[in-house]
């Protein structure tokens, strides 16, 4: 098709025009989201370091006094003490939102006990068992905390991902493409009304 087949309206320049401000202002938005996720991913990214520390140190822990019970009361007693607990942890997963993203929000119960509360008698083991206990109380806490952070995490990055790919398909595509159009609509308009005045002079000329 010929440029000059091709006969816009003033009605489509402005319905591109309010499309083009319409998709700047999804832009802006876009990138404000954007910028405003990364900055939550790096502080929780901290949170994650630390969290990652604590069960490595934990866990550690966990496995030097579990071995050291099983030196002192043999591995039978260990396994006899750990299948006497009678309350396991409950685990409990409500949500929050972090600028639109939902992320979990875990909570649990009955994960640290008394000595009273474990099931296994006191008079018939060691203190070295209250420690093994303890140590893999402190695990099981820090694994949940740890799973809460990742999971957030995870989310926070995968929404960061999606709106940046909107927001480049914005910046790269959908504006520039609109902006193309607009200025050609614009451009043939301007055609059509010179060669209405110059068709117009033309006629007034004749009639002269």
């Amino acid at each position: 098709m010929a440029l000059r087949d091709i006969k816009p309206t003033r009605s489509e320049l402005i319905a591109l025009k309010r499309r083009i401000k319409l998709s700047e202002r999804g832009y802006n938005i876009l990138k404000m989201k954007r910028d405003g996720l990364i900055l939550e991913f790096f502080k929780i990214l901290q949170d994650a370091k630390e969290s990652r520390g604590e069960l490595v140190e934990r866990y550690t822990r966990a496995m030097e006094v579990i071995a050291l019970a099983e030196t002192v009361e043999g591995a039978i007693g260990v396994k006899s003490a750990a299948f006497s607990t009678a309350e396991i942890p409950a685990i409990s997963v409500a949500s929050k939102n972090i600028m639109g993203v939902v992320v979990p929000e875990i909570e649990a119960s009955s994960v640290r006990k008394g000595v009273l509360e474990r099931g296994y008698g006191i008079l018939g083991t060691s203190a070295v068992i209250d420690e093994a206990a303890e140590a893999f109380e402190d695990l099981v806490e820090a694994v949940i905390e740890a799973a809460e952070i990742e999971t957030t995490m995870k989310r926070l990055l995968d929404e960061i991902e999606s709106t940046k790919r909107r927001v480049n398909a914005l910046e790269f595509k959908v504006i520039p493409e609109l902006t193309e159009a607009r200025d050609f609509i614009k451009m043939r308009l301007d055609e059509m009304e010179r060669e209405e005045l110059f068709r117009l002079k033309k006629i007034k000329a004749r009639s002269v």
